[in-house]
């Protein structure tokens, strides 16, 4: 063809390769059929070139002819492929996109029941003037325990009790380190609360879980009373649970506080008629506070004989289980998006 170098020969070529270009981009029957009316049809590429025969030498007519015959059997050969993988689903037809039709819904996550309680909580002892505080999570035995007033043989440094790293340092049991690391970092008058991830080596239950949150609470100034320490835990329960909550205290003991009290309420799941989550008492205890014992304000060189203090703690699960009236605290921990969509 080309030691003849007629046009048509050029044109031969070009048509041949623009075929075999397009047949790769051909995804859809709709695809195929242009391919064919572009080249096969009568007034198509290839079509077009034999009409251009009588312009053709005679000498050369059977030379062009052939590869004319050899053109239109090519290009044939590349549509019927294609229909081929068509057909066999290689190649998968678009969808058709109806314009009309309204957008697709795409769910958005929410917050999690523990951080919208751990958040609400904020709020409400925000409100009172109380600021946010922050400390590790791995803690040392005296930010823990001795500066606490725990005795050296208190139950809660058992191996029962306590993730320990090694000897002296351990996964916080409680939230009360940070009060310590405040106290000794800032002098009076002090407001915080504390909120964050606590852990303690416990069975695992429908009540109690290894890893859960808690929010402790301090104020430490001049002449600071017990009455005011029930008349904050009251406002907080009746803004968090509603005005009607009904609420007693009874005393109890930690080291760390003295006096010491722990508050209930009733049971929200049985309305006070008692179930597997009061133990039939009716009754549900939320938090534990008291005055803050002198000798943990002398362990933070505060002297207590001029300043006062309370302080307080609660359980974010317990709290996030009453409030949604949630059977199990292990739901709170699996992660199930049934149960989370709820919130």
């Amino acid at each position: 063809m080309d030691e003849i170098k007629l046009p048509i020969s050029g044109a031969i070529v070009a048509v041949h390769a623009e075929a075999e270009e397009r047949a790769r981009t051909i995804q859809t029957a709709d695809d195929a059929e242009q391919f064919r009316i572009h080249f096969l049809a009568r007034k198509g590429g290839v079509g077009a070139l034999f009409d251009e025969m009588h312009n053709v030498p005679p000498e050369h007519k059977p030379l062009v002819g052939k590869q004319l015959n050899e053109l239109r059997a090519g290009v044939t050969a590349l549509y019927e492929d294609a229909k081929a993988r068509i057909a066999a689903g290689e190649v998968k037809e678009e969808p058709q996109i109806d314009l009309s039709l309204p957008g697709k819904f795409h769910a958005i996550g929410s917050t999690h029941p523990i951080t919208q309680t751990i958040d609400d909580m904020k709020r409400i002892f925000a409100s009172m003037g109380f600021a946010v505080a922050d400390g590790p999570e791995i803690e040392d035995d005296y930010h823990n325990f001795e500066a606490l007033n725990f005795a050296p043989d208190h139950p809660a440094r058992d191996m029962q009790d306590t993730f320990f790293v090694d000897k002296d340092i351990l996964l916080r049991t409680h939230t009360s380190p940070v009060q310590i690391r405040v106290m000794q970092n800032q002098k009076p008058p002090i407001r915080a609360i504390m909120p964050g991830r606590v852990y303690r080596n416990e069975a695992v239950s429908a009540r109690s879980y290894c890893l859960f949150h808690q929010v402790e609470g301090l104020y430490v100034d001049k002449n600071v009373t017990f009455s005011e320490l029930k008349g904050t835990l009251v406002a907080f329960a009746k803004e968090f649970y509603g005005s009607s909550l009904k609420y007693k205290f009874r005393p109890s003991f930690f080291p760390f506080t003295e006096p010491s009290l722990e508050m209930d309420i009733t049971c929200f799941l049985c309305k006070g008629k008692g179930c597997r989550m009061c133990k039939d008492s009716g009754w549900l205890e939320v938090l534990g506070a008291g005055m803050v014992h002198p000798n943990v304000l002398k362990n933070c060189d505060i002297d207590p004989e001029i300043y006062t203090g309370f302080a307080f703690g609660t359980g974010i699960e317990r709290i996030a289980i009453l409030r949604h009236g949630i059977p199990d605290i292990r739901m709170l921990f699996e992660n199930d998006l049934r149960f989370l969509k709820q919130f």
